[in-house]
């Protein structure tokens, strides 16, 4: 894997085997600097495992080229906040002690949570909660913004906040984003490109050609839904008798 000045992401012939399981198989996958990618694909297809190499969590095979900036950030479904430290002091972590808190609370201010620095993780709510995690990632001012299923375990209106709050940063830090999702409407509403995984290959690579703010009652979005959950695999007769 190497690092570099640029914004370039490439993955090149990316193999993850555990045991005698491959979860993915010389992948190939290039995102354009700036771009926003959802990544979809039913449970085992190899969504987190890439995402989890990508973070550099799980070691690159040896044979595979990654070229990946050099500032990576992630946040997953669980904020992973430490109890023991004030919110603003999770959001700093890993900063330099200089400037830390200050950098801390400007992330915070644009999440929302001035008002929750000195809170204590407990005390959050759980978009809270994943708002503070998305300022612990973006106070590092990533190149490669890297979402694992951020939003699953929030409920339906809080999700539609946090969609619109995601958006909103993308535009105005504007990383290379690329978000695991289960959630077929929220890839849909959120990235300008669908890459369906399906046993560690890619099997669909689709641009999502709708500008925002996106609908679900606009019919390119009903069509390009359908088209996304069969490559999921749901039949046909499933999604007549689901409409």
């Amino acid at each position: 894997m190497s690092k570099t000045s640029s914004r370039d992401v490439v993955i090149e012939g990316l193999t993850r085997r555990f045991g005698e399981n491959t979860v993915l198989h010389d992948l190939d996958l290039v995102l354009e600097p700036g771009s926003f990618t959802a990544l979809l694909g039913r449970s085992g297809s190899g969504k987190t495992t890439l995402l989890r190499t990508l973070a550099g969590l799980d070691p690159a095979p040896a044979d595979a080229r990654l070229t990946l900036p050099a500032a990576v950030a992630a946040a997953f479904q669980e904020p992973r906040l430490l109890p023991w430290k004030k919110v603003w002091q999770n959001v700093a972590i890993g900063l330099p002690a200089a400037g830390a808190q200050e950098r801390a609370e400007r992330a915070l201010a644009e999440v929302g949570l001035s008002h929750r620095r000195e809170a204590w993780p407990a005390t959050l709510s759980g978009g809270e909660a994943q708002r503070a995690a998305l300022a612990r990632a973006l106070v590092r001012e990533p190149q490669l913004l890297l979402l694992d299923e951020p939003f699953a375990a929030l409920d339906a209106l809080t999700r539609i906040r946090m969609h619109a709050l995601v958006l909103d940063l993308w535009r105005a830090h504007n990383p290379t984003t690329l978000i695991v999702t289960h959630d077929v409407d929220e890839a849909i509403l959120l990235a300008d490109r669908v890459v369906v995984l399906d046993q560690g290959r890619i099997a669909a690579d689709i641009a999502v050609e709708m500008p925002r703010p996106r609908s679900h009652g606009e019919p390119a979005f009903a069509t390009l839904r359908r088209r996304l959950l069969s490559e999921l695999g749901v039949e046909d007769d499933v999604l007549r008798h689901a409409a």
